[in-house]
């Protein structure tokens, strides 16, 4: 049993397990309001659950692509309750559940602001329910897919507003059955943040 958390596009939480399914999900819309919602959220799906912290067994995170200051978010949240917690945190490429139940190619494309998408192309789901991804992530403007991703007009194309976090623990509870690698636990990003550290001081005439 997992609790799930994706905030690469809107705010997402889910308790799930892989024979019960779905037990409790919440979510919020609003990319601005990642860091005043998630702890609330967390809470509320542990409570409409009713499954205790101790039930867990682990804590599985959206790792992108996605901007870098919401998806940080859910991630520094992920992390800190399963630290907290004494779980392990699973990755999971948060396209990934997003095609995930796909049959045939399918194109994931995600909001990356500044009139760019995040975008993800697979050839449909393998043997075991799992998205097969053949190209990206990558970053792209709108117009330019066309050009960026291989055999473009083949895909069925999802524009995703948001990741649901439920998807995002049924993934990785896939990937833990079938013995299949979990993502890498650096996030993401495809762009470096807005705001970045200086070298050095600034110098005063």
């Amino acid at each position: 049993m997992l609790l799930a958390i994706d905030t690469s596009a809107g705010t997402s939480v889910a308790v799930v397990d892989r024979d019960a399914g779905i037990i409790a999900e919440g979510a919020e819309a609003d990319t601005r309001r990642h860091a005043e919602i998630i702890g609330t959220l967390i809470d509320e799906v542990l409570r409409q659950s009713g499954v205790s912290i101790a039930d867990l067994s682990g804590v599985a995170v959206g790792m992108g692509p996605g901007p870098f200051t919401g998806l940080r978010v859910g991630i520094a949240a992920a992390r800190a309750f399963a630290f907290g917690a004494g779980k392990p945190v699973v990755p999971v490429v948060s396209h990934d559940a997003v095609a995930f139940g796909a049959t045939g190619p399918t194109l994931v494309v995600t909001d990356a602001r500044r009139h760019e998408v995040y975008w993800s192309a697979y050839s449909g789901s393998d043997a075991a329910g799992l998205p097969v991804r053949v190209a990206g992530p990558g970053l792209e403007a709108p117009d330019r897919l066309p050009l960026a991703v291989p055999g473009f007009a083949e895909f069925d194309r999802i524009d995703a507003a948001e990741v649901a976090a439920s998807s995002i623990g049924l993934v990785a509870e896939l990937l833990y059955l079938h013995r299949r690698p979990f993502a890498s636990s650096d996030a993401l990003y495809l762009r470096s943040p807005d705001v970045t550290i200086s070298a050095g001081p600034k110098r005063v005439s």
